[in-house]
């Protein structure tokens, strides 16, 4: 942990937003490959993550990333599979985490978001935190947003189209987070 401080000098914003115990889904954005150790340093939680099959071929890192509570899903269909077993991980009172993006951003800009999140949301009644991640100045940013609620996701009768009303929403948490951020850096460097 120190290591990855010193190395990322990550600032942590919000985590008294996640709740010490209890069913939530961290939503974030996907800049780099640590982004799931750095969520978790910030955090006293273990956290369940969701990760492409294809780390899991090299024993190493399958080794390693299940160590961290990493679990393979196919990301070119709809794995059933994957979702029921994060589903019992939440009914399990456990945190579970999920980029959102559904692949790492090269650039930092964000990507339009997959609709995994708000159907595991849907089926579980688990409220979502979103999280983002953002490189300002020489620091990682990292803000744990507050929880939402199915009523602030917009559910009703679930479906496709409020699977992708909720991911939308999800997302300009989001970015609001990023915005916020950005403009207190700012305020800083001027004041």
């Amino acid at each position: 942990m120190p290591l990855f401080k010193l190395i990322y000098r990550t600032k942590y914003i919000g985590k008294e937003n996640v709740p010490a115990d209890g069913a939530y889904i961290l939503a974030s954005n996907h800049c780099h490959a640590t982004d799931p150790i750095l969520i978790g340093i910030g955090l006293k939680r273990e956290i369940h993550f969701m990760a492409k099959e294809e780390l899991f071929k090299n024993k190493f890192v399958n080794w390693f990333i299940r160590k961290l509570g990493a679990f393979p899903v196919d990301r070119g269909k709809a794995d059933t599979g994957s979702i029921r077993h994060f589903e019992e991980v939440l009914n399990e009172g456990s945190l579970i985490g999920i980029f959102i993006e559904g692949t790492r951003s090269k650039d930092g800009e964000f990507l339009p978001p997959k609709n995994g999140c708000s159907l595991i949301a849907w089926d579980t009644k688990a409220a979502v935190i979103p999280i983002c991640h953002t490189k300002i100045g020489k620091r990682v940013w990292l803000h744990y947003g507050k929880p939402l609620s199915m009523e602030d996701l917009g559910f009703d009768k679930g479906g496709a189209r409020e699977f992708r009303n909720a991911s939308r929403i999800i997302m300009d948490h989001i970015k609001a987070l990023r915005a916020e951020d950005q403009a207190a850096y700012e305020a800083k460097k001027n004041g």
